[in-house]
């Protein structure tokens, strides 16, 4: 517990994106980061998303918007089991919030945090039996070579690594709960026919 402390520290306290960009002084972060990844010693479950929105910035919870309320939705628990450290882990692939693009949407995750921090953070919970990768980024960095070329053909075959028996921590690759995916959702059916009984029972039984 002791050096998951430290690591929390060193976290917080990184200002990388800020002090020395990669790509240059022109890409600093644009405002003071805020890290908000929820690091633990017992949680059987890893969320790994894409990076924290404004809601998540200024209240130092990630998932803390409508995105988190479909989440939490979707793995059938409520906000208190969800901000419950013993519980679940929370990891975007970026630990701050990275602003705004100039027609008003989030960026995507800083390029610096995944590689300074992300191997460090995973070595740091061996305990974790299953990761929730969410969105092009997670799934990118988690899933390597058995990511699919869209996130949909990716989501679809999701039995593929969840099933296996020599893929350890499972991984179970999901949409974006944004309300931008409402769309999505109704297109694809499937997804809450098929996944979303099967991630329920799953966070069920991790977290009993």
């Amino acid at each position: 517990m002791h050096d998951l402390d430290e690591l929390r520290l060193a976290i917080a306290g990184c200002r990388k994106c800020r002090d020395a960009p990669d790509g240059g002084p022109e890409r600093r972060m644009p405002h003071e980061p805020r890290p908000v990844p929820v690091i633990s010693a017992t949680a059987r479950v890893l969320i790994a998303s894409q990076a924290p929105g404004m809601k998540a910035h200024q209240s130092g919870l990630t998932f803390n918007d409508a995105s988190g309320d479909r989440l939490r939705d979707w793995l059938g628990v409520d906000r208190e089991t969800f901000y419950d450290r013993d519980r679940f882990a929370i990891v975007p692939m970026g630990f701050c919030f990275p602003g705004y693009d100039a027609e008003g949407h989030d960026l995507p995750p800083r390029r610096e945090c995944a590689p300074l921090w992300r191997a460090t953070v995973m070595a740091s919970m061996p305990q974790i039996e299953l990761i929730l990768v969410i969105g092009q980024y997670a799934q990118a960095w988690h899933m390597r070579d058995h990511r699919q070329k869209t996130m949909t053909d990716t989501v679809k075959n999701w039995r593929a690594m969840f099933f296996a028996n020599d893929i350890f921590p499972r991984v179970l690759p999901l949409p974006h709960p944004s309300w931008r995916n409402t769309g999505w959702l109704k297109r694809n059916p499937w997804f809450e026919a098929e996944v979303l009984p099967v991630l329920r029972k799953e966070v069920e039984r991790m977290i009993a």
